[in-house]
């Protein structure tokens, strides 16, 4: 009732700045009720951190607080109220004076040296390429920053040492906006402080005791503020709602230093006139309070059209508010609904694409090891190259201008690397035998779908009623690409096409949901559905959540696996051959099934499937729809060549309720590992424990019960076999276990929503995309995640390894993961579509090399064959490099090179050559000529052109058909050498 009791307080009381609510969801509820009344509302986030806690982990709401606190310091009006949650409230607030702004002026003077030691006290990190909030990157003229409480990053141009100009930058693509701005005050990104002030504190975060991974201010900061720095709410008038009382409580229970300052706040009293409202018919509600004064609010009138009120009886105020109460003579009631915020994010951990020691896969030569960047003078030209070690020492230059002839290589995981050997010829038979292979699949797929397009769909007559009464059953707002998606699934029914659709999104974005709004289509269309999945595990989650959802229409749902009994499964299979049966969800046991009239059959997971599995589903794939479901992402080229053979959705955006999931970086712990699982075992939930290491995990099991000896552990690995696995696992989703003590095999196909807890030991030992892959495991209910990385001895760790975990802990949100995660999830998931049978070419060149060769099949055989990449050798004593004196960064170089050597028109170029004016100023000489040389391979792969050479003033250029041409320049310079090549080639094209 904190609606209507803070309503009727307001009428009375309004000399308080400060309110206390329980959570986020009753801030935003005081919240509306504020601004209706006509005071200014600023609401803090919900920080539930405790003194001491790493706040790289609460990353989102350190910025959302000090964002809002700013703006409420600088509102001088007598109006304002300050809304917070009770556990931010319990935080020391930073108070005004730490909140300095510094103005950026059009044509001002910038002394480039103080202001990036103003800025580094102020709380910016310094970083190659600015991606997030809080973010500061110097390159000589130009200066890239973040400001936290603006949505976009700005980029100031500097010359010499003046601010030549002032613009907004697109984080993602690194391109300014075309406008300038004149001015923009710069906000902290934690507190102004000063040098004196910043040591003072950073003395204080030495002595403060904290299993804090880093001991620094962003980290510990707000911890040390100390009494001259914090604002405490004693400082306030506070009052505390009645949502928020309960709280205290529950808070007392815990900390009584904390229950001894809530003691001190003024409460709310419970309302005596008014009540909130929630009622389902408008109109009814209307006519039957008709009477009353009543106060109708609506953003718009379209709205009040939908609910169709005779305009006579009632006050309409056009407002955005969400305020629902009555009393006996008055009711103030909204039409307006909550706007979901869409969590759906871009990566932002912009970690080395291709670091020095990975493994890299040449088109030509095959497995080699990248050993970075190198500069070498040939003939008095200076250029880059890329360096890959193979076997025996071998070192092979690859120019950078054919870098797209790499990739990194990817293999099946915890698989040995074998290193090729140069000039051995065996790496091309290999790939000859691979790509033989592969034209049988592409042919393969291609067949089916030719086939499929003969076939005259079965056309289902879906009741658009009737599906939208069953997606407001759901219980939860469908989000935009689950709308599309059903829209997409259900177009494909009517077309009287046979659908053949491939669905990919992360577990808990809702493909399930799809899934059931196809299957509930189907069976109101009069036919049968299955759905089948490689596991009883995923079998029995979908059996739950079918029948669960479909119990109210009246739709009989089965399971049948290997625990169905013999008895139980005679008669499944006769109720289905009858028609009896319409929905039944299974394992491959149901491949072989008699229908009565199949219309859909939806399949899980399809590659973990094997090969005779595969082949019965060839059979199904002819006459049926199918939707295949999976978890993994397709690569965007691979899906490209596939969309004319096969429909492709994806969901990327996930549901409004989910919550991101905390992630903590410590140092191994036993109070930590105790704390963490006795919180997730207190609200009644379970823990998963990834120990990667076989020969030790029974050794780990017994300290886990040394620790606690009433602990419920289960403990899994790879060696134990497959039926026990899936027994034991639905016994630990049943909750006869508290904790699932396994290696890393959890890290895909497991569904527990229960499970909101995981610890994994030796984190550092992981790679950045199982790390992301593992931590998706939690958070996959409306309950707060939380994961934990444990590293044995933080001071032994590389700067890499601590740089990734710390990049982990403070992007923890939905969606997020590193570009490195995605491309190696993105080019499993394209593994996947081949199935595991395929393994053995996989690890012989690689998945990227792999894919991009099932590509040219596809193509080929839809008769989309591509102009063969045919390879320019150019040999010009130029100089021509991307300057480390332009960009200091080898990886920015290293990606610019990547992105330059893979344009296929001029176009190309020169938009890249307009981000890097963009990003980092005017282009020097080698840079410019790098880019033209860039021109010069284009247009001579257009020209058919296989060298372009010269010797002094004299250049050659031979054609494929073995045509020369000899052009003479003006000089020997390189400008004039670049210019005569460019002049024919441009006029020849």
């Amino acid at each position: 009732m904190l609606q209507a009791a803070f309503y009727e307080f307001l009428q009375t009381k309004n000399d308080f700045q400060l309110l206390g609510v329980k959570g986020d969801k009753e801030a935003f509820l005081a919240s509306e009720v504020a601004l209706y009344c006509g005071k200014k509302s600023y609401v803090l986030p919900d920080l539930r951190a405790n003194e001491g806690d790493d706040l790289l982990s609460f990353h989102e709401e350190m910025v959302e607080l000090l964002r809002v606190l700013h703006a409420f310091y600088q509102d001088a009006s007598s109006k304002k109220i300050l809304i917070a949650p009770l556990r931010t409230l319990l935080t020391p607030l930073p108070k005004a004076e730490l909140f300095h702004t510094f103005t950026l002026e059009f044509g001002m003077r910038l002394h480039v040296e103080r202001f990036r030691e103003e800025m580094f006290y102020w709380g910016y990190l310094a970083v190659d390429v600015v991606q997030g909030k809080g973010e500061i990157s110097i390159r000589g003229d130009i200066i890239d920053i973040f400001p936290p409480d603006s949505d976009k990053a700005l980029r100031i141009s500097l010359f010499d040492d003046e601010v030549e100009s002032i613009r907004f930058f697109d984080c993602e693509s690194q391109k300014s906006a075309k406008d300038e701005v004149e001015s923009f005050a710069l906000f902290p990104a934690l507190f102004a402080l000063d040098e004196e002030r910043h040591t003072q504190m950073q003395r204080r975060i030495d002595t403060l005791k904290s299993d804090s991974f880093t001991k620094d201010i962003h980290s510990l900061g707000l911890w040390v503020l100390g009494e001259s720095g914090a604002v405490y709410t004693e400082v306030f008038k506070t009052y505390l709602s009645m949502d928020a009382v309960a709280e205290c409580e529950e808070i007392a229970l815990f900390d009584e230093e904390s229950a001894q300052k809530l003691r001190t706040l003024v409460q709310i009293p419970e309302s005596k006139q008014y009540r909130e409202i929630a009622p389902s018919n408008i109109k009814t509600f209307i006519e039957l309070h008709q009477k009353k004064k009543i106060t109708l609010l609506a953003k718009n009138e379209v709205l009040l059209r939908m609910v169709d009120v005779d305009a006579l009886h009632v006050k309409w105020i056009q407002s955005e508010r969400i305020v629902n109460i009555m009393s006996a003579d008055e009711v103030i009631l909204s039409l307006n609904k909550p706007t979901t915020k869409i969590k759906r994010k871009s990566a932002r951990i912009v970690l080395d694409e291709l670091k020095n020691g990975d493994y890299v896969v040449h088109e030509n030569y095959g497995i080699g090891i990248f050993k970075g960047l190198t500069q070498a003078t040939v003939l008095g030209a200076t250029k880059d190259f890329v360096l890959i070690e193979y076997l025996g020492d071998d070192k092979l230059l690859l120019p950078v201008e054919n870098l797209h002839v790499i990739d990194r290589y990817i293999g099946e995981s915890g698989a040995l690397v074998s290193v090729d050997r140069l000039g051995k010829g065996s790496f091309q038979k290999l790939k000859a035998k691979t790509k033989e292979r592969l034209l049988e699949i592409a042919s393969e797929i291609v067949a089916i779908a030719a086939k499929r397009e003969m076939i005259d769909g079965l056309c289902l007559n879906v009741d658009e009623t009737e599906m939208a009464h069953f997606e407001a059953d759901a219980g939860f707002v469908y989000t935009d690409d689950q709308k599309r998606v059903i829209g997409e699934i259900l177009s494909d029914f009517k077309s009287g096409k046979m659908m053949d659709r491939l669905l990919s999104g992360d577990v808990g974005f809702g493909k399930t949901e799809v899934a059931m709004n196809a299957i509930f289509a189907t069976v109101r269309s009069g036919f049968q559905a299955l759905l089948i999945a490689p596991t009883t595990l995923l079998c029995s989650q979908h059996f739950k959540s079918l029948s669960q959802r479909f119990s109210k229409y009246n739709i009989k749902v089965t399971q049948l696996d290997r625990f169905t009994t013999a008895a139980q499964k005679q008669v499944i299979l006769k109720e289905l051959k009858s028609g009896a049966l319409q929905v039944c969800v299974g394992t491959h046991s149901l491949f072989d099934v008699e229908l009565f009239n199949p219309a859909l059959v939806v399949v899980d997971e399809e590659h973990k499937f094997g090969v005779k599995q595969k082949e019965k589903l060839k059979n199904f794939r002819e006459n049926v729809h199918i939707l295949s479901m999976s978890a993994t992402p397709i690569p965007r080229s691979l899906n490209m060549a596939l969309s004319s053979i096969k429909q492709y959705s994806q969901l990327l955006t996930p549901p409004s309720e989910r919550e991101d999931v905390r992630t903590f970086v410590k140092e191994y712990d036993e109070k930590v590992i105790k704390e963490a699982i006795m919180r997730e075992m207190r609200r009644g939930g379970q823990i998963f424990f990834v120990h990667n290491r076989i020969a030790t995990i029974e050794a780990k099991r017994k300290e886990l019960l040394s620790m606690m000896p009433s602990l419920r552990i289960l403990t899994l690995h790879s060696e134990i076999s497959a039926s026990v696995t899936e027994k034991e696992m639905l016994h630990f989703e049943e909750k006869a276990y508290d904790v699932l003590l396994s290696t890393s095999i959890i890290e895909s196909g497991i569904h527990i929503p229960n499970v909101n807890t995981i610890i994994i030991d030796s984190a550092d030992h992981f790679g950045m995309a199982d790390l992301h892959q593992l931590r998706g495991r939690v958070g996959r209910s409306k309950r707060q995640g939380f994961c934990y990385f444990l590293v044995k001895e933080k001071e032994e760790l590389s700067e890499s390894a601590k740089k990734r975990l710390i990049a982990l802990e403070s992007n923890s949100y939905l969606g997020s993961g590193s570009i490195l995660a995605y491309h190696d999830l993105e080019i499993r998931g394209g593994g996947n579509l081949v199935g595991e049978a395929q393994s053995g070419h996989l690890k012989n060149i690689g998945y990227s090399l792999y894919l991009k060769m099932l590509e040219d099949a596809i193509n080929a055989l839809m008769g989309k064959t591509p102009i063969a990449s045919r390879e320019v050798d150019i040999k010009l004593s130029i100089s021509a490099f991307i300057s480390d004196m332009y960009i200091a960064e080898d990886r920015v170089r290293l990606e610019l090179y990547r992105r330059l050597s893979r344009c296929g028109s001029i176009h190309d170029v020169l938009e890249i050559e307009e981000e890097m004016v963009d990003r980092f100023g005017k282009l020097d000489v080698p840079t410019k000529q790098f880019l033209q040389l860039i021109e010069i391979k284009i247009l001579a792969t257009q020209h058919a052109i296989v060298l372009i050479s010269n010797y002094g003033q004299t250049i050659s250029i031979k054609y494929e058909d073995e045509k020369k041409v000899t052009l003479q320049s003006r000089s020997r310079d390189d400008d004039d050498i670049i210019a005569t090549v460019l002049t024919y080639l441009r006029s020849h094209a």
